[in-house]
């Protein structure tokens, strides 16, 4: 007989925030809501900077991006810069400022994204290997984090081809843009611009006052963003988890008792709140190691971080005032979207992922070399290996 498993750990904090500590907190997210987006505005004038000052070659924006124009190379690179930094979410957004200069075509970034959802499943599984000295926990919490992989790696060798041969993730998102911007041949204006462009104006003025000009103005203002962009979203994500770290337990409370639907809004709620999927699915790594949680309970709520992660290129496109960089996000909503809808409704293919870990899981944790050897197999040697391989390709 199957043991049901029992109640969650108890999470000890000091108490739920008082109201007037979660107004300033809710405060204090605005602010960086606001900064996350000044900064995206900062990276996509960078850009713009470099390639007037004949950094990208003769003023060709796109020479910077020669490399991603093979599809091949723009997924290696995408998976490749998210295992750098961490995050998909920075990905995604630094990807939709430099859409939204013109630097590069939304049809060379689709690849990148797909790629970014790839390399972000990384942080789960080396949370995974934490549990490596003790077999029985390594394999729940290996299989529970290479679930995500296999799911998403499935997800591109599906989507990938699919856009490489009939544009049907840009054509849509394209459409959509469309719809969104008010019909064809409308311009996109965002309800925030003038209020970004104003605190944009004043950290480049701050810059041009140090001397610079020409390509080391472009080049300076670009790592302010980028900074900008990191040091946002890691404030983002710490000030919600202080705010709904009690949520956050009762929630996996709910999914215990919950099955259909439930497990993925809790997902996404999840990861909209703390902006990062990583958080969502680093958490359930340790629940399912310590047999609160089953590998099919976990499933549903890292699919629905996988839909809560694309809020953050969404909010990176109000920055702007280009179509495509509200393409390029709608294309990351349609791809995670999109892979949810083929797999969670139907159990014999929700469950082929699931099996797929659970192979790996068993065989890793009787040869704890092979998780390592998975690890950097997937997100280091064949993405650097196609990027070195492609990267110069048509």
């Amino acid at each position: 007989m199957s043991r049901s498993p029992g109640p969650l750990p108890t999470v000890r904090l000091d108490g739920p925030p008082s109201r007037a500590e979660l107004v300033a907190r809710l405060l204090i997210l605005l602010a960086l809501l606001f900064g996350f987006l000044v900064a995206i505005e900062t990276m996509s004038k960078a850009i713009k900077m470099l390639a007037t000052a004949g950094f990208l070659g003769g003023g060709d924006s796109n020479e910077l991006f020669r490399g991603v124009s093979n599809p091949f190379a723009g997924l290696a690179l995408g998976v490749l810069f998210t295992v750098v930094v961490q995050s998909s979410s920075t990905t995604t957004s630094t990807l939709v400022a430099v859409v939204g200069s013109g630097a590069l075509s939304v049809e060379h970034a689709v690849p990148m994204v797909l790629g970014a959802n790839i390399g972000t499943t990384i942080t789960n599984t080396l949370v995974s290997i934490g549990h490596m000295r003790r077999s029985i926990e390594f394999r729940r919490a290996f299989a529970a984090a290479t679930v995500h992989d296999f799911f998403n790696l499935s997800m591109v060798a599906i989507f990938l081809p699919l856009e490489i041969f009939t544009g049907a993730l840009s054509k849509t998102a394209y459409w959509l843009t469309g719809l969104l911007a008010g019909g064809s041949g409308a311009e996109y204006k965002s309800p925030i611009k003038s209020s970004i462009k104003f605190v944009h104006k004043q950290i480049l003025g701050t810059v041009e006052a140090l001397g610079l000009e020409g390509t080391a103005l472009g080049a300076t203002c670009l790592v302010v963003g980028i900074a900008l962009t990191l040091a946002c979203l890691y404030l983002i994500t710490k000030n919600m988890r202080l705010v709904i770290a009690g949520q956050i337990e009762a929630g996996m409370n709910r999914i215990l008792e919950s099955s259909g639907i439930v497990p993925l809004l809790v997902g996404i709620g999840i990861t909209v709140a703390v902006q990062s999927s990583s958080i969502t699915t680093s958490l359930l790594v340790p629940m399912c190691a310590a047999g609160v949680l089953s590998l099919k309970q976990a499933f549903p709520v890292m699919l629905g971080a996988n839909i809560g992660t694309t809020v953050t290129a969404l909010l990176a496109s109000l920055a702007q005032d280009n179509e495509a960089a509200l393409t390029i996000a709608l294309v990351h909503v349609l791809f995670n979207f999109g892979g949810v809808v083929l797999v969670y409704p139907f159990a014999a293919v929700r469950n082929i992922p699931q099996r797929m870990a659970r192979q790996l899981a068993l065989r890793s944790s009787r040869n704890p070399v092979m998780g390592l050897v998975y690890v950097l197999i997937v997100f280091v040697l064949i993405p650097l290996s196609g990027w070195l391989l492609w990267s110069n390709g048509p």
